[in-house]
């Protein structure tokens, strides 16, 4: 078998399979541009840009803030974009929640999440060490988060690192088989940890906001801590701010990342409240929470997000959304009726439907000729499987909208 061209090893991507890859050189708005020509970005670009591609207030921010300060050490050290944004961010998220703990991607805030809640288990004295997930989770690639992440594919290979989660069944209708799983499982648990309202990498996966709710009421009744995981439902995604307003629930820990810098560059942060933080403070430094990375808050990071808070503070970016979200409605209606379709759903700005094939699931042969018959037509997505989710900026138009959904109309013309 011929070796590729490029030196580059891509993620989540199987080379014996990929011989090409588009080079792009340009962002704007919801449009990527490519040596070949323009793609719409209907995933924003993995779920990470939210206001478009090169919104002119981030890219002024991130111009300013490595014109002033580039990186420090942030153990013992601190800078203003990193107190700011903390701050804004305070304003911002489910009430009660405290403190701040910057990382650099969506895994890493949720590695933090889980160190955060067994270190507070063991600071408090309590005996306390077992982590309650969600079947077909998905919240990151490092050890700790495949371990809370549903085993399969994605982590088969790597199954001695991994340690034992409570998996409890995936939430649907009334929820009773979850919320009796819950009730005996979070009896001496440490933490639950869920994707609230839809599970992404699962499978674009939802669940209504009563259950959350009922969820973190038992968490609550039995002191389990609760980490609500908004890497990817944060910043709008599911209507509002973060999907656990719906429910009117504040988490113990927040783990948010994706939207935190509108896509524009790579920062984490982990939120919890001050019961987390006080178990950690102590003139006894074994009690310290010992984790880092070496560009932990990165300022030009942090002015980005900071600008980004701005845009939520000063532009109609929910007006924004609540528009998106209805023209994703107009458009994937007419699928409902579609027997080549099951399951259409739309959650926010979020909508999915799957095509029937012989063999679903993420390995169904069909994803891989679905993304290049996407690509083909100058439409950027990327089925999971044969789940075929449109997740786009938030500045795209109906018109845009419409050139996405009539792609999936030929696919399944092709396909189906």
């Amino acid at each position: 078998m011929t070796s590729p061209a490029s030196p580059i090893w891509h993620p989540f991507t199987q080379h014996a399979l990929t011989p090409d890859f588009p080079l792009v050189t340009h962002g704007e708005g919801a449009w990527l541009e490519t040596k070949d020509g323009k793609l719409l970005d209907a995933i924003s670009s993995w779920w990470v840009i939210t206001h478009g591609h090169r919104h002119p207030r981030i890219v002024d921010a991130i111009k300013k803030q490595a014109d002033a300060l580039d990186q420090v050490i942030f153990a013992n050290f601190t800078h203003q974009p990193a107190e700011d944004l903390a701050r804004g961010l305070i304003e911002i998220v489910p009430p009660g929640l405290a403190h701040v703990f910057y990382s650099d991607s969506g895994s890493t805030s949720v590695e933090v999440a889980l160190k955060m809640a067994l270190g507070f288990w063991k600071n408090t004295g309590q005996a306390r060490t077992k982590i309650l997930a969600l079947e077909h989770a998905y919240h990151g690639d490092t050890v700790g988060t495949m371990s809370a992440g549903a085993r399969g594919v994605f982590n088969a290979a790597y199954d001695p690192l991994l340690f034992d989660v409570i998996r409890l069944p995936f939430p649907q209708g009334r929820g009773c088989a979850v919320l009796a799983a819950l009730e005996d499982a979070a009896k001496d648990a440490a933490a639950l940890i869920v994707e609230p309202l839809i599970l992404g990498a699962g499978g674009m996966l939802t669940y209504d906001a009563e259950l959350l709710r009922k969820m973190h009421a038992l968490c609550k009744r039995h002191g389990t801590l609760f980490i609500a995981d908004e890497v990817m439902t944060g910043f709008g995604r599911t209507g509002t701010l973060f999907a656990c307003e719906q429910a009117g629930i504040t988490p113990d820990i927040l783990c948010i990342a994706k939207g935190l810098t509108g896509g524009s560059l790579p920062l984490a942060a982990t939120l919890c409240t001050p019961q987390i933080f006080d178990a950690h403070y102590s003139t006894d430094r074994s009690r310290t929470f010992f984790h880092s990375s070496s560009f932990t808050a990165n300022p030009i990071a942090c002015a980005a997000a900071c600008a980004n808070l701005e845009i939520w503070r000063d532009e109609p970016v929910r007006e924004r959304i609540a528009a998106l979200a209805g023209a994703q409605e107009d458009r994937l209606a007419p699928f409902r009726a579609d027997p080549r379709f099951a399951d259409v759903r739309r959650l926010g700005t979020i909508a999915a439907l799957d095509l029937k094939v012989p063999d679903p699931g993420y390995l169904a042969g069909l994803g891989p000729q679905l993304a290049a018959f996407f690509l083909e037509r100058g439409v950027l997505l990327r089925p999971l499987g044969n789940t075929i989710y449109v997740m786009p900026p938030y500045c795209t138009t109906a018109a845009e909208l419409g050139l996405v959904y009539d792609g999936i109309r030929a696919a399944a013309e092709k396909f189906a």
